[in-house]
């Protein structure tokens, strides 16, 4: 920085805010030396600089688009309390109402902007089960008319404010798509050796053995050595998709594959939750005024950090929420 800006109280000091590529850089390496930002981001200035011109794209400063986008499965997305954020703070959108069903089997998320229809989007029970999220372990289970809310609200709002969003995908609806490497079950063949055309059929199926065998030769050593470096479930989901388009055969893909899982599990312990983090949640549910602040407390403090947290802890945390709603809307 050659330069100091004045700024007066009112306003907002960016000093962080690049104006080259070159100063992009250099802010990238001196956030990735940083203990205090996002795990995903330390140490890799790549990553950084990626998500700061993403972050530029949609109205980010650097900071927040840290803060706010994930890589998910390869593909970077945002957050859902960003996406409504960057909405309202568009000045586009003239009213957002969000309903749940009496029995808790739909939400409606009706979003209007300026100088047009309004546009209601609506996401049931009967939806989650036919994409495989009814009963799913986590956040389904746990609080299922929120996660229904939530991905009304997502729909609702990329189809009214592509331009603000800039086709950028829903972190929480990425985080329910999961990267499977395991390998699917052998096809048996009932063919007679002797009948018809098995014989050719038999060769083929031999030249076709043949090939897989020599594709499993390929050298894993080095996704062996990035998934043992691997540092967060993303990082470690990236790796499993580029392992996928290997089209390994067996056993390689099996045993990898178990490596790959342990890893996970290992990955996931680490990033517990802590207990007193938990607490700290509870009491600023507790603490909120009206609905707004409540959705505003549990998709900040709550919806990013859920893959940390214990089923207990997610429970503890969903039974605070539910019972500050009902003593708001009383």
């Amino acid at each position: 920085m050659n330069a100091i800006v004045k700024a007066n109280q009112n306003a907002a000091v960016n000093f962080l805010t690049p104006t080259s590529l070159q100063e992009a850089m250099q802010i990238a390496d001196l956030l990735a030396n940083s203990d205090i930002v996002p795990k995903d981001y330390q140490r890799k200035p790549g990553n950084i600089l990626v998500a700061m011109q993403w972050g530029a794209e949609i109205g980010l400063q650097p900071l927040q688009a840290m803060q706010n986008i994930a890589v998910i499965n390869g593909r970077p997305s945002i957050w859902g309390d960003a996406m409504l954020a960057l909405v309202r703070g568009s000045g586009l959108l003239d009213f957002i109402r969000e309903e749940i069903s009496e029995d808790g089997q739909k939400a409606t998320v009706t979003v209007k902007r300026k100088n047009e229809e309004p546009v209601a989007s609506v996401f049931t029970m009967e939806d989650a089960k036919k994409a495989g999220l009814s009963g799913k372990q986590g956040p389904w289970t746990q609080y299922p008319k929120r996660m229904l809310k939530l991905r009304a609200r997502s729909y609702a709002l990329r189809d009214v404010f592509p331009d603000v969003l800039k086709g950028m995908a829903i972190a929480e609806e990425e985080k329910d798509k999961e990267i499977d490497i395991t390998p699917t079950a052998p096809e048996t063949s009932t063919t007679k050796a002797n009948s018809g055309s098995s014989s050719l059929k038999a060769r083929m199926a031999k030249k076709k053995d043949a090939v897989e065998s020599v594709a499993t030769e390929i050298d894993l050593t080095p996704y062996y050595q990035r998934i043992d470096n691997a540092t967060s479930l993303e990082e470690l989901d990236q790796i499993g998709a580029d392992i996928a388009e290997l089209n390994l055969g067996e056993p390689a893909k099996s045993e990898i594959g178990e490596v790959f899982k342990a890893k996970r599990k290992e990955l996931k312990a680490a990033q517990a939750f802590p207990a007193e983090s938990v607490q700290a949640v509870i009491e600023e549910i507790g603490n909120t005024a009206d609905l707004e602040a409540l959705n505003a407390i549990m998709e900040s403090r709550f919806e990013p950090f859920t893959a940390q947290m214990t089923e207990e802890h997610i429970s503890q945390i969903n039974s605070a929420y539910e019972a500050q709603e009902a003593a708001l809307t009383s």
